[in-house]
């Protein structure tokens, strides 16, 4: 049980005041019978006269003004957790991003080029899981193993070379990464899905193809770029030179890649500016062996203010038949519509029929929002746009309507709009988690943008309302240090983070009756798991302390990656 907008619950202190109001009444009544003489006489002498019966009235009249101010504060009900059987297949997604996947001998480049693919292979899920590694000379999980495809994009499109500074093509850590990734279910088919240029092999990747192999798990290998080799175009618009002051030119090892696929017993796909490797892809796993699943989800919350105005009819009814003690129902009935037409009644059911209108469009503009949800998750982003949409346009003072309805924006990479629907859901919003969300997601769209500074101020508000949010303290460190680097003068790209998510997600906000519908989940939990966010997390933390680890190796043995960035 909770209130979607709690603050309102404050009106209950004007409760007070009515309260003794009727008090006073009540003596002042008292004292007038005293008056005019022999109390216990001159109640006799009135006819119908109860003072247990006005003091029910009163405390009934009380009752339905809390009441009241409960369906202004928007009760709701839910949170059912419950077990989905799901029968479909376990995917996890290697992607190299060394320097050498910006070449553009792939349109757009090798790397976008890489995310486009594998978004397409998501649209195709429905319920499967996916997991995201990512790899250079070192290899860390960016997405743990999830049914949550709308974070799954976020991520995708989160993935640069920035977030390994080790440079290489270490695909033997990156297949080991992924065969751990996978969950303990069986009979249910799994595949690593490797995509590389493959230049710069660190060695060991056929025996960690053969041990996977061996473990059940599908092997595919997907070659991106050109074997007559390319410039690599950085973001600056300059192309990468090596210590010499010459321009790189990165080539796709196609027969190290074919290699590793044979080791694997599994398929090696060339990628091209065709779209022959999305069909070859999609053919290989719509074969995959779909086995059964176990999915924990959560139920919505649901409005429950027409259960309580009906009771408020109910208590109306009950107060205005509480008459006369000697009065058959015909009567009270009829007393009944007369004190519905009474002056001092008015305000009353004027209050009332407002308070059932206000609910009925706040249901209304929920009801947008939990259809907006739906297709968010689906992938189906101009649809839940304009679902959102009509949710605002129904409560333009909805904070969860503004807040997913700019998460559909920032899906379809229309970051100026998304911030200013943020920004107006964070003027507005009173719950402080999920204003922290809001916060996230400015800082998110600063970082794509490399506004670093004002990416670690919205960061840094983002954890004053939520301390306990690893994934934005972790996004802050990253900010912090590419600041950094481009104070040093180096050009950096956009690291990774969260969408709830929002949820939540994502991610859209899954209020559970909102947001991406959970969640923003706009939440599904159109948000990441906190179990995720932490794997996530530690993942990350394993990851740096590694790369420092190799950097002082290679410092000390003289490796190729000081003298090589590509």
């Amino acid at each position: 049980m909770r209130f979607a907008d709690s603050q309102y619950l404050w009106l209950m202190l004007l409760l007070i005041p009515v309260a003794l109001i009727f008090i006073a009444d009540f003596f002042r009544q008292r004292k007038k019978i005293a008056d005019i003489g022999d109390a216990p006489l001159v109640k006799s002498m009135i006819t119908g006269y109860s003072w247990r019966r006005d003091a029910v009235k009163r405390v009934l009249l009380l009752v339905i003004l809390a009441l009241l101010v409960v369906i202004i504060a928007r009760p709701q009900m839910g949170t059912r957790v419950s077990n989905e059987k799901r029968n479909g297949i376990e995917v996890v997604v290697a992607i190299d991003v060394s320097n050498s996947m910006l070449a553009t001998d792939v349109a757009p480049s090798r790397l976008e080029k890489t995310k486009m693919l594998v978004s397409n292979m998501i649209d195709h899920f429905s319920e499967d899981k996916l997991g995201i590694v990512v790899f250079a000379g070192d290899a860390f999980v960016q997405l743990p193993i999830t049914n949550d495809f709308v974070s799954a994009k976020m991520f995708l499109q989160s993935i640069s070379p920035a977030l390994i500074s080790t440079q290489g093509t270490d695909i033997a850590r990156a297949i080991t990464l992924s065969s751990a990734s996978f969950t303990q279910a069986e009979g249910i088919g799994k595949a690593i899905i490797i995509v590389t240029d493959g230049e710069d092999h660190e060695g060991g990747a056929t025996e960690a193809a053969q041990k996977a192999s061996g473990r059940g798990y599908n092997i595919v290998v997907m070659g991106v770029g050109s074997t007559k080799g390319s410039p690599i175009k950085m973001a600056d618009g300059d192309y990468l030179k090596d210590n010499t002051g010459n321009v790189v030119m990165t080539a796709l090892n196609e027969q190290m890649c074919q290699e590793v696929a044979s080791a694997g017993k599994g398929l090696y796909i060339h990628v091209d500016n065709t779209s022959s490797a999305q069909d070859q892809l999609d053919d290989f796993l719509s074969r995959l062996q779909r086995g059964e699943t176990e999915n924990v989800s959560y139920s919505e919350y649901a409005e429950q203010a027409p259960w309580i105005a009906l009771i408020i009819v109910i208590l109306l009814i009950i107060e205005a038949l509480l008459v006369r003690k000697d009065g058959v129902i015909f009567s009270r009935i009829k007393q009944f519509l007369s004190r519905i037409a009474a002056p001092h009644a008015a305000p009353l059911l004027l209050l009332f029929i407002l308070a059932t209108a206000s609910a009925g469009a706040q249901t209304k503009d929920r009801m947008h929002i939990k259809n907006g949800n739906r297709h968010f998750r689906s992938g189906l982003y101009d649809k839940a746009l304009a679902d959102y949409q009509k949710a605002v346009a129904a409560n333009s003072q909805n904070p969860q309507a503004l807040y997913n309805y700019g998460c559909a924006l920032l899906m379809q990479n229309q970051d100026s709009s998304a911030i200013e629907y943020f920004q107006a859901a964070s003027k507005i919003e009173k719950n402080k988690f999920r204003l922290s969300k809001s916060y996230h997601n400015i800082g998110f769209i600063c970082q794509r943008h490399q506004m670093y500074g004002e990416a670690i101020e919205a960061y840094k508000e983002s954890l004053r309302l939520n301390p306990t949010d690893d994934e934005t303290r972790y996004n802050l460190a990253l900010c912090q240090r590419n600041k950094q680097q481009q104070g040093g003068g180096q050009s950096d790209s956009n690291n990774d983070d969260k969408q709830q998510g929002n949820d939540k997600q994502q991610n859209t906000e899954n209020d559970k009756n909102s947001d991406a519908d959970k969640q923003n989940k706009p939440q599904q939990r159109s948000s990441i798991s906190k179990d995720n966010a932490e794997r996530l997390l530690n993942a990350a933390m394993q990851q740096e302390r590694a790369t420092q680890k190799k950097i002082k190796d290679a410092q000390r043995q003289g490796s190729r990656h000081l003298d090589k960035n590509w």
